[in-house]
């Protein structure tokens, strides 16, 4: 009986500052989700309400017109394409540029290992501005490319140096045992470095992600197809003239609205787009939320 006891695992009492954090920490949640539960309510409810703002907690006269005109509007499903390409596409080449030069960076034996870290350091704490920049991109014949979006970001210091970090805190003699069978460094990378780094690989993944689905700027300076244009850069032209292409929209719905209050407003645009665009991100951040947790931890102190 007593050997069962010990097995048994005592539950620690709830205390009140238990109780306190539990609030806190709820409190906390709420103030950061509701701003999307509150754009959110506001495109699916009467329009006229939400203009003269009279939604604020719960949906009113609900209708999803807006979604269905706004994802009419030309241009937003190759802007939805053009996005993706540059997420997947840029995320894919950011880890691997900056998996291996930082993996590069903590061997010892490499040439000037630390001349040159120190090197790639400095680049994130100076740059030329925006004009130097702009004319670096056309030089190098990125305008009007999809390359623009994708080879800036190859090898982004940052993530060099977390990943750096997180591989001198994997034991030496695994790679040492691999080094005395005759592995190279690329065999010794992508056979044993690599398939340790998860947490690294998914928190390097959400950032990069995260950034590539979010950037207009570069669209903005680089861009004019509209081939070319992104998601977010579509969102940036519809908060500028949400007004003009609102009007354009209900001149462009039937004649006969069932409902007064599904006809398209500036702020019934805006709101949609905002919700289209983030969405995605809100679906795809949780899948790799433990990974992500862990990964900071590591890469941020040196075992």
């Amino acid at each position: 009986m007593s050997g069962k006891l010990k097995g048994k695992k005592k539950r620690k009492p709830i205390t009140l500052t238990d109780v306190i954090l539990y609030l806190v920490f709820a409190v906390f949640a709420l103030i950061c989700v509701f701003p999307f539960y509150y754009i959110f309510i506001n495109t699916i409810s009467d329009n006229q309400l939400v203009g003269r703002g009279q939604i604020s907690v719960l949906p009113r006269g609900i209708h999803f017109n807006n979604y269905v005109e706004v994802m009419k509007q030309r241009g937003l499903g190759q802007a939805a394409f053009i996005s993706v390409a540059r997420t997947v596409v840029g995320t894919t080449l950011t880890i691997l540029g900056s998996m291996f030069l930082g993996y590069a960076m903590s061997r010892p034996e490499y040439w000037r290992h630390k001349l040159w870290y120190r090197y790639i350091i400095v680049t994130m704490y100076f740059n030329a501005g925006i004009i130097p920049w702009f004319l670096t991109m056309k030089n190098l014949g990125l305008t009007n490319n999809f390359g623009a979006y994708v080879i800036p970001g190859i090898v982004a210091p940052f993530y060099m140096i977390l990943y750096k970090t997180y591989v001198e805190s994997i034991p030496a003699s695994l790679e040492e045992s691999a080094q005395l069978d005759g592995a190279g460094y690329l065999s010794r990378f992508f056979r044993i470095i690599f398939p340790l780094s998860k947490p690294m690989f998914a928190t390097i993944a959400v950032f990069t992600a995260v950034g590539q689905w979010n950037s207009f700027n570069d669209t903005l300076f680089l861009i004019k197809d509209s081939k070319l244009f992104t998601l977010q850069y579509i969102l940036y032209q519809y908060l500028h003239e949400a007004e003009r292409l609102a009007e354009r929209m209900r001149s462009g719905q039937a004649a006969m609205i069932a409902e007064r209050g599904s006809t398209l407003t500036s702020t019934a645009i805006r709101m949609t787009t905002t919700i289209i665009v983030v969405f995605p991100v809100m679906c795809v951040y949780p899948f790799f939320q433990k990974y992500f947790t862990k990964g900071i931890m590591i890469g941020a102190v040196k075992g």
